[in-house]
């Protein structure tokens, strides 16, 4: 074994993780590559004309050429089960119960890492390594996730959920870097089958990005069930009907079909009784929200219960100020003073101190109010 240990490299075939597996192979790691099979193209139907992302048979080839070029072992491993199991059936679940859900947050955390941590052991790896543009350190017997120095390329909003235990054995050779510099990196160490390859933005398991077909084809009888709801305006007043709940997001202003002579979004959606509420864009804005399944990276609590942050409500939002407030030991409160537009159940909210993670939790309610906490105490 190599003077800085054996580390286990997930690589999908993407320019960012082959260039995190090479660059470790270089600086005296023993790299293992994996690639991970996480979804069945031919399963997710849809209508992209080629198979695309992670899973396809040309990306584990170009990761396997490369393993076998720079002279470290690669392997592929079927986890679909595992993916099925805990991202895509999530990811049903949310938009049939009215929520709009986040599968990396997901991936991350309970595939990524713990079905990876798994494959790690079998293999005698001490550490892991994945491509994401972030950085962790261990700081006061704590490991923190920061962001990468790229901030317009930064993952670590989709980070939050990996455990300390976790953390401690992930390594993120990219965090440094700049995705510019990445792309040179690739060409320097002779990586031309995946220098130019584009970033991917679609849902890796949604290649058409279509996810009203994907849902319609995973759930059967889908749109007859939730047929029949109506648009309804702040008042209450039914100003229009709909294709079902969980065809909609919140904050979505096209494909309405509403003629109201403005601009109208949607501000909220029950999906016990398929209504779903329309407004301005000023409707839009919540104060504060409410998240679960809390995980805490900087600290161990929140000092002194409380602390003032910068929350992020989704990937790619910039972030404003507010307030982390702890409930308990998997619940806390984020107050935003000068309100954020469309705060939406089944994000994420992250919080930060600067360019560290201090927690996040899945966004489970919005504007938390006075009446509400008191009812919850009772």
């Amino acid at each position: 074994m190599s003077k800085k240990g054996r580390v286990l490299v997930a690589m999908s075939g993407g320019v960012d993780s082959s260039v995190a597996a090479v660059m470790l192979n270089e600086q005296g790691y023993e790299v293992i590559g994996i690639t991970m099979k996480t979804w069945d193209y031919h399963r997710s139907g849809g209508n992209s004309g080629k198979e695309t992302g992670c899973c396809t048979v040309e990306s584990m080839n170009d990761a396997r050429q490369i393993a076998v070029r720079h002279g470290f072992k690669h392997f592929i491993v079927d986890i679909r089960d595992e993916f099925g199991n805990w991202v895509i059936d999530r990811f049903v679940e949310d938009y049939t119960s009215g929520k709009t859900p986040n599968p990396c947050v997901l991936c991350n955390t309970h595939i990524k890492w713990a079905a990876l941590l798994r494959r790690a052991d079998d293999l005698g790896c001490e550490f892991i390594a994945t491509g994401h543009y972030a950085n962790v350190r261990e700081e006061n017997t704590r490991f923190v996730i920061s962001k990468g120095k790229d901030h317009h390329k930064d993952q670590s909003y989709a980070l939050w959920g990996v455990e300390q235990k976790h953390l401690s054995r992930t390594i993120f050779p990219l965090g440094s870097f700049r995705k510019t510099e990445i792309r040179q990196f690739a060409e320097d160490f002779g990586l031309l089958n995946v220098a130019s390859k584009p970033d991917s933005y679609e849902i890796c398991f949604i290649p058409d990005n279509d996810y009203h077909r994907f849902l319609k084809d995973r759930v059967e009888d889908l749109e007859e069930r939730v047929s029949g709801g109506v648009f309804v305006d702040k008042t209450g007043k039914v100003v229009g009907k709909h294709k079902g709940f969980p065809f909609y997001t919140i904050g979505q202003r096209r494909g309405l079909n509403l003629p109201m002579g403005k601009p109208v979004y949607v501000t909220h959606i029950n999906a016990g009784t398929n209504v779903i509420t329309i407004g301005g864009k000023e409707d839009l804005i919540s104060s504060t929200c409410r998240a679960r399944e809390m995980n805490l990276i900087k600290y161990d609590r929140i000092p002194g219960g409380s602390m003032e942050i910068t929350g992020k409500i989704r990937y790619n939002d910039d972030g404003a100020v507010g307030t982390i407030t702890q409930r308990s030991d998997t619940e806390f409160d984020v107050h935003f003073p000068a309100g954020r537009e469309a705060i939406t159940p089944g994000q994420a909210v992250v919080c930060y101190e600067g360019d560290d993670i201090v927690a996040g939790g899945w966004i489970h309610k919005v504007n938390i109010t006075l009446e509400e906490d008191m009812i919850a105490e009772i």
